[in-house]
């Protein structure tokens, strides 16, 4: 037996609380000690100081540089869902938010996209494909698929700048009432990783919306893929009574970015580990 095993794991993980407190200590950008350095500093071996700022790089603290060095990461993109009464509450997540059209043309539903939207597969749909960037570096790419009866005359211009549902609204009378969400970690492809600016197989959060109007009738189906080095879901849970507050409708779903929902009815929406109510 190994006696020497549970030692390593254990060195690995001060080692690995050690450059965390250096990453802690400094601001995004700014350059750590080079994994030599560390090994006199720390008093460990290269294969040990590796394999700590491995798992950091991998969880998105720690940026290499080829021919530069180490440095701390950007700070993730944080959105926060808070438990409400009888909906969720979504304070605004940080950022800049922006869009860049990588795609949009109208095209029949087909099998899949058709069940989701109760509706035929030769039935017409816009399709919609979105990178979005959050201070100008690219963080989800976005595909929508939207009933084409619902917007006519929709324009890329609309799209870029995020105000889908406030056109739907005021100009076709549809008004979004629900978004069903599901929410699960998968990796991206080689093209995604192209658009996205991170390496292929790097590990993202895949949402899936269902949106419906207020008769409930389906709107939308998204499927976005958003960065999982730089963005989290954090969740706030409600467990006693409070004072009653007014609900926040300036902020947006998680995977919704700034701009839709943004001054829509409320969203009663429920974030779950699979699809199946929304197909």
């Amino acid at each position: 037996m190994d006696t020497d095993v549970p030692g390593t794991v254990l060195k690995r993980e001060r080692t690995r609380d050690a450059v965390l407190e250096l990453i802690e200590s400094r601001s995004p950008g700014d350059a750590i000690p080079s994994e030599r350095a560390l090994c006199a500093l720390l008093g460990v071996s290269r294969p040990t100081v590796r394999a700590a700022v491995d798992e950091l790089v991998a969880a998105g603290l720690l940026v290499r540089e080829h021919g530069r060095g180490m440095f701390v990461a950007p700070a993730k993109i944080t959105q926060e869902l808070v438990a409400g009464d009888r909906a969720l509450s979504v304070p605004q997540a940080a950022g800049a938010w922006s869009s860049r059209l990588l795609e949009f043309t109208t095209l029949q539903a087909g099998a899949r996209v058709g069940r989701k939207l109760r509706m035929s597969p030769a039935a017409e749909i816009v399709y919609v494909a979105r990178l979005r960037l959050v201070d100008g570096a690219p963080m989800a790419i976005e595909h929508l698929h939207i009933r084409a009866e619902l917007v006519p005359g929709l324009s890329a211009q609309e799209l870029e700048s995020g105000d889908l549902y406030e056109h739907l609204r005021a100009t076709h009378g549809v008004h979004v009432h629900e978004a069903v969400q599901a929410i699960e970690p998968t990796v991206v492809t080689r093209a995604e990783a192209g658009l996205l600016d991170v390496p292929e197989l790097s590990p993202a959060l895949l949402f899936e919306r269902l949106t419906s109007d207020t008769t409930g009738r389906p709107v939308e189906y998204v499927h976005s893929l958003y960065r999982g080095d730089r963005y989290r879901i954090v969740s706030r849970l409600a467990l006693g009574p409070a004072a009653e507050v007014a609900p926040d409708l300036e902020g947006h779903h998680p995977g919704i970015p700034p701009g839709d929902f943004a001054h829509g009815d409320p969203i009663a929406s429920s974030t779950r580990g699979d699809i199946q109510a929304a197909g």
